[in-house]
């Protein structure tokens, strides 16, 4: 029987960020900035999240 296979995920993120394209970076931080504002719009506005 063969042991489970165990992957360290921050260390295997941070591997794969800082190997990424500038270009991905960039987008990876429009799209979480862009989530973070709709979400603190949503709260002000008293509207239910999806």
């Amino acid at each position: 029987m063969a042991a489970p296979l165990r992957v360290d995920g921050a260390a295997f993120l941070r591997e794969y960020v800082e190997s990424a394209s500038p270009d991905l970076l960039r987008a990876m931080v429009k799209t979480f900035t862009e989530a973070l504002m709709s979400a603190e719009a949503d709260a002000v506005c008293g509207a239910a999240g999806s």
